[in-house]
C-alpha cells in the first residue's frame, strides 16, 4: 500500500501511549496543525504499517513525504519549525536515556508484570525508584527539571513518571518523593497535558480527518 503525500502533517498517535504523548505535547507547542489518526494497537492501520514497519506509535506523515517514527525525533521536528515556549532551551539527553532505557524496563514489569514471565512486580518498582530518586533531587532545586519552566527535558520524561505513578497512586503519592509529586501534579494539570489528552475515536480508513491545532497559550 501506498500512502499519497499529505497536504499536512498526519500523525498515528495512541492516546495512552507515552511515547506518542510526547509527540502530541511538542506539536502542541509548536502550534503545528496536523491531522490525528487515533490508533487501536490490536487492529494497526495499514497505512500506517505502510509507513513504518515497526508497527508502533507515534508515526508522523511530512507533506515532504518524509516519515519520522521515533518520539524524540518527532519533538526535535515540531520544535524545529516553531518553539514560541522555548522548550529547547533544555535538553538533558541523559536523563531522557535513562528515562528509556533502565526506567522504561522497571516501569514495564513493574506496571504490567503479567507480561513477562517471573517478573517481580515490587523488586522492579524499587529498581524504578532510583529513577524517580534522582527526578527528586534535581527538582529539590528547581520546579521543573528545565529550571523555572517546563522544557523539552520535562515533557520528554513526565509521561513515563505518570504511568509509574498510575500502576498504584495512592502509594506514590505516600511516598517522600514530594517534589515529583508536585511536579507530577503540574504536569497532568497543563493545558498542554489537557488538551492532547482529549479522546479521539478511532481512525478507519475512509474517515474524515480529526484535524488539530493546539497553540500554546
Amino acid at each position: 500500500m501506498t500512502n499519497p503525500t499529505p497536504t499536512l502533517p498526519i500523525l498515528y498517535s495512541f492516546r495512552r501511549c507515552p511515547f506518542a504523548m510526547r509527540a502530541r505535547l511538542a506539536l502542541w507547542a509548536s502550534g503545528t496543525p496536523y491531522v490525528l489518526r487515533e490508533v487501536v494497537l490490536a487492529n494497526k492501520p495499514a497505512q500506517m504499517l505502510a509507513l513504518s514497519a515497526k508497527g508502533t506509535v507515534p508515526v508522523l506523515h511530512l507533506p515532504s513525504g518524509d516519515v519520522i517514527d521515533e518520539s524524540l525525533d518527532v519533538m526535535a521536528w515540531a520544535l524545529a519549525e516553531h518553539d514560541p515556549l522555548n522548550w529547547r532551551d533544555h535538553q538533558d539527553d541523559d536523563f531522557i536515556r535513562a528515562c528509556d532505557t533502565e526506567f522504561k524496563i522497571h516501569l514495564d514489569r513493574y506496571k504490567y508484570a503479567t507480561r513477562y514471565d517471573n517478573s517481580d512486580p515490587l523488586a522492579h518498582r524499587s529498581l524504578g525508584e532510583n529513577f524517580v530518586q534522582s527526578l527528586d533531587l534535581r527538582l529539590s532545586a528547581q520546579p521543573f527539571l528545565g529550571g523555572l519552566h517546563p522544557r523539552l527535558t520535562d515533557t520528554a520524561i513526565a509521561p513515563f513518571v505518570r504511568q509509574f505513578a498510575l500502576a498504584d497512586w495512592e502509594w506514590f503519592f505516600q511516598t517522600p518523593y514530594v517534589h515529583v509529586q508536585a511536579w507530577l501534579k503540574a504536569f497532568v494539570a497543563s493545558a498542554a497535558f489537557v488538551q492532547v489528552m482529549e479522546k479521539h475515536p478511532p481512525w478507519r480508513e475512509g474517515d474524515e480527518n480529526t484535524l488539530i491545532n493546539f497553540p500554546p497559550k
